[in-house]
């Protein structure tokens, strides 16, 4: 605490990141990181990119990049907006997009970054609680709000909502903006980017982070009608007019290039996030079902903060999230094949 900050530092309660720590040997499945690195395009491009042009500014507009998202989704270009990840596009669109009289509706169960953003920009919420299979049902959003934000597969349950379900969600919300952030879409579930030509109040959200192994990079990305992504832009140049910078924009660029590339990693994170389910399953715990690159998972005859402290203790990190409802879960990220063997045999140790 300091006498210098403003009331607004004061009341907020920051995001807690998975941590990152420098152990050697270190199996690491608490940040939700791809296990396999970057397409070798992506590399090339980067390799390419960097020299003496890295004396000029980047291009504010992202032309290249969001040409290549606007191809990949069958979009024109002026309704993809790019940012730092989609934490920073998810900022601006909380900033420009969320914030009315009415309440925002969100999950009482989801991404923990929405009540810091909620707090840090005045927005109004009520979350609505997933029910009991820590589910969310669309029809609990059928009341006066001011707009609606959904992770789709929602995290950390890693549990997702069909496109049927999703489209009836903005149906009938002509007046509220919908949005859709779907950091973990490429791993079982259906993008809602098809029905934006329909619906004016729908704003999906990805990033490169995850299925495209650019976590180190901060790239993310929103898809929408002109309004909605002119608001995002109005942000954008209100805080920093060069927010992605040029080696990001080439390497993302790539990434999204290499369909090959992408459907094989993915296909790898999915094959093995199946083996670890059977397993756990195999070994008493309970796995809820997982369209994500990680799987939600608890043990009836263990707490979750005993087993994350004894798989710490093999050099095996996992995410654990002491809140109602699900602290007896652990949240593990997809990793190797090897890394999956290894994190199963510590399981083993410790039950």
């Amino acid at each position: 605490m300091s006498r210098f900050w403003s009331s607004a530092i004061h009341a907020l309660e920051p995001y807690v990141a998975g941590e990152q720590p420098k152990i050697p040997g270190l199996v690491k499945l608490n940040t939700n990181e791809s296990p396999y690195g970057p397409s070798q395009k992506v590399l090339e491009a980067i390799a390419a990119t960097s020299g003496e042009r890295l004396r000029l500014y980047p291009d504010p507009a992202s032309t290249g990049l969001r040409e290549a998202i606007a191809k990949r989704f069958d979009l024109a270009m002026n309704e993809v907006f790019v940012g730092n990840g989609s934490d920073e596009v998810l900022a601006f669109t909380f900033a420009g997009l969320l914030k009315h009289d009415a309440p925002l509706l969100y999950p009482d169960i989801t991404y923990s970054f929405y009540k810091t953003y909620a707090r840090l920009f005045e927005v109004k919420v009520e979350e609505i609680p997933l029910d009991d299979e820590l589910q969310i049902r669309v029809g609990d959003y059928s009341r006066p709000c001011g707009a609606i934000i959904l992770a789709n597969p929602n995290a950390p349950t890693g549990i997702a909502l069909p496109l049927s379900e999703v489209e009836k969600l903005v149906a009938s919300h002509p007046d509220q903006v919908v949005v859709i952030d779907e950091a973990y879409v490429d791993f079982g579930a259906e993008t809602a980017a098809s029905l934006i030509p329909r619906y004016e109040n729908l704003l999906v959200v990805q990033t490169f982070s995850k299925s495209r192994s650019l976590a180190g990079l901060r790239v993310g990305f929103a898809l929408g009608q002109r309004p909605l992504i002119e608001a995002l832009e109005r942000m954008k140049d209100s805080f920093n007019s060069y927010p992605v910078d040029m080696l990001a924009q080439a390497a993302a660029t790539a990434a999204i290039e290499d369909e090959a590339w992408f459907d094989e990693a993915c296909g790898k994170i999915i094959a093995n996030r199946e083996m670890v389910t059977k397993a756990l399953e195999v070994r008493g715990f309970e796995v809820l079902p997982s369209s994500t690159n990680f799987v939600f998972a608890r043990h009836p005859a263990h707490q979750g903060a005993d087993l994350q402290k004894g798989l710490r203790e093999r050099a095996v990190l996992v995410r654990h999230f002491n809140k109602p409802r699900i602290s007896d879960f652990l949240r593990v990220t997809i990793g190797t094949t090897e890394e999956c063997h290894q994190f199963l045999k510590a399981i083993d140790q410790i039950i």
